[in-house]
């Protein structure tokens, strides 16, 4: 793996979220109450950016088109697209599939992304 900074921690409040580049890799970049995590910034529903989306229940980010829900620390699917209704009819085709995540280094109040 290859370390990537990816912004000052002040850029990133406790409780936001901020995009960046790791290599090949567009990842969304969390401060939550017990530290950065990381994860792709793709939503595995329908691509939707995920830096658009919401947090949520202290450790979710809910993606802004179909409310699927997801676990920032493990990146496992809490709650499968489920907006608008009749939305549950593509789910069918689109098994749910967890996030990427990707370890978090916080060094001289910078933060990399391993990728």
């Amino acid at each position: 793996m290859t370390r990537y900074r990816i912004c000052s921690e002040n850029d990133i409040p406790s409780g936001s979220m901020k995009p960046g580049q790791a290599g090949k890799e567009t990842v969304v970049v969390f401060h939550l109450e017990d530290g950065f995590y990381a994860t792709q910034n793709q939503c595995t529903h329908l691509f939707a950016s995920l830096h658009k989306g919401k947090l949520v229940a202290g450790h979710q980010v809910e993606c802004p088109h179909h409310r699927t829900r997801f676990d920032i620390r493990t990146g496992e699917v809490v709650c499968w697209a489920n907006h608008p209704p009749g939305v549950q009819l593509l789910n069918i085709l689109r098994a749910k599939k967890a996030l990427k995540t990707y370890p978090v280094i916080v060094e001289a109040g910078q933060v990399f992304v391993d990728a």
